[in-house]
């Protein structure tokens, strides 16, 4: 059971408060940014709610820096993470899936030591037609460690390097989850009070699921590894799995944490370096997933060790679940271990 609202210890901002006493030579910047955070996200919810009766619904007649058509609310959540961050004297730049280039911090504030980057608006071609969608971030801090202007090559860490990271959920209710390094918990937004309510503590996914989440119209521009695997998975008699796949990574990966899974955006012939963004959605994830006992991959390696060479690379996905992610691994390995056999023979 929830504790009373009033007391302010189960609010998101008395969670931070709480956490950040484990720290003792934390200054509360971080404490601070996740809190505009989650006010940024108030706003977004707001929004998306009451799309259906606002003219925010629908495309814009501009695109973002890979092709694709803008959406009114990608556009209205990218400006509302922006004026919520920028001014805060704690961010030394950001970077954003709708910009093409980092996003400096205003000559008129002071920097900070901290980078974000995220994705304002997750999923958003389902906005339309009511599915859910979110926001995704993740923190670093500037590698010198000192404050001043970031440059592009300060963005490019790996995940092993993130301070933070987190998602918002726009659904049925509207959820923020994160993690600083100490597990993952979830907070629900309680528009009576207009607060983030800790609604899922201590969050864990199971080591094996029984969900498949992956958008099977693509089987046959698979490799023949991930086509193997998917079709175990769907023949699994010993232990029965589902297919349930949303189209929104979020909700898609949200489903999956709280009931046990996996995820897959696998490279395809259309996309063979992978269709999503490595910086703004698989790295924040996976620290997400990892926190939690999960474990994500490109297909060969950890996502977290991946040490990006653009803001806006991509990358293959596989997430969730730790056994089912270890099980594409050891297909993997018996596919390579068979053709080093078969290459022996001739």
């Amino acid at each position: 059971m929830l504790k009373n609202v009033r007391t302010g210890s189960s609010t998101l901002a008395g969670f931070i408060l709480a956490e950040q006493r484990h720290f003792p030579t934390a200054t509360g910047d971080l404490s601070l940014i996740l809190e505009q955070i989650a006010f940024a996200a108030k706003i977004i919810s707001w929004e998306v709610n009451k799309a259906g009766i606002a003219n925010i619904v629908g495309a814009t007649h501009s695109s973002n820096v890979h092709g694709e058509t803008q959406q009114k609310l990608d556009v209205f959540a990218n400006t509302k993470m922006i004026t919520a961050l920028d001014h805060l004297g704690l961010l030394c730049g950001m970077a954003s899936e709708e910009a093409e280039g980092i996003i400096p911090i205003p000559d008129k504030y002071p920097k900070g030591k901290y980078i974000i980057v995220f994705d304002p608006l997750d999923g958003s071609s389902n906005i339309d037609v009511n599915v859910n969608i979110g926001t995704i971030f993740a923190m670093f801090k500037k590698p010198s460690g000192t404050v001043g202007e970031a440059v592009p090559q300060d963005f490019l860490q790996c995940g092993r390097s993130l301070v933070a990271a987190g998602y918002i959920v726009y659904g049925s209710s509207t959820m923020l989850v994160y993690t600083t390094g100490r597990g993952v918990n979830g907070f629900t937004l309680d528009p009576s009070v207009g607060e983030f309510i800790l609604s899922h503590p201590d969050m864990t996914i199971p080591e094996t699921g029984h969900i498949y989440s992956v958008n099977e119209a693509n089987f046959s521009k698979w490799d023949s590894i991930t086509q193997a695997y998917v079709e175990e998975l769907k023949n699994n008699t010993e232990t029965p799995y589902i297919a349930r796949y949303i189209g929104s990574l979020v909700a898609d990966f949200h489903r999956n944490l709280l009931k046990g899974g996996v995820f897959l955006y696998p490279a395809d012939t259309k996309n063979p370096k992978g269709k999503l963004r490595l910086m703004y959605e698989a790295i924040p994830l996976a620290y997400i997933c990892e926190q939690a006992g999960g474990r994500a991959i490109d297909g060969k390696r950890d996502i977290l060790d991946i040490i990006p060479d653009a803001i806006h690379q991509r990358t293959p996905l596989i997430i969730g679940s730790k056994r089912d992610v270890e099980r594409y691994l050891q297909i993997t390995e018996d596919n390579r271990a068979e053709k080093k056999k078969g290459s022996k023979k001739t």
